[in-house]
């Protein structure tokens, strides 16, 4: 977190001289001291986070490919003239351990074409969906199981 800080400071100066890479320095280290002593950060919790960067990559590639792929989806089911569109809403269970994967995975949702997440409570989430098509396999898709992958 120190580097990030050290790298956002010299990144948003534009330029590097002896002073701000020096100013940068001390401003750095007491910010990275700030969060290890008051927001229960530290060294293995960072490390355990760089384990999992792979895993949010990988999240962050199924993301995009996921939306591409719906709205090519979505596009379709509103250019065919013959095809009825059926929407459905989708009521299933993930038994995440954090919101934060709640909170990934709504907004994963969201953000792909032709679907909404309309509710969530507690485990439970509730998912319009466009088409029935768009429904199939929602509650055991590659965010769910990325996300548990993240968990541990």
């Amino acid at each position: 977190m120190f580097v990030v800080f050290f790298l956002l400071w010299i990144i948003f100066n534009g330029r590097v001289t002896t002073e701000i890479v020096l100013f940068g320095l001390a401003v750095s280290a007491a910010l990275y001291w700030f969060i290890c002593k008051f927001m229960e950060f530290g060294p293995r919790k960072e490390w355990a986070y760089l384990k999992k960067s792979g895993y949010l990559i990988q999240y962050l590639y199924y993301l995009i490919k996921e939306i591409i792929k719906a709205n090519f989806e979505t596009i379709r089911l509103i250019c065919s003239a013959g095809r009825v569109v059926e929407p459905v809403l989708v009521e299933f269970e993930v038994h995440f351990k954090t919101d934060t994967s709640r909170f990934l995975l709504a907004n994963s949702i969201t953000l792909t074409p032709g679907t909404i997440t309309v509710a969530v409570d507690g485990d439970k989430f509730i998912v319009h969906c466009l088409d029935q098509t768009l429904a199939e396999g929602i509650s055991s898709s590659v965010f769910v199981k990325l996300l548990e992958k993240i968990e541990g």
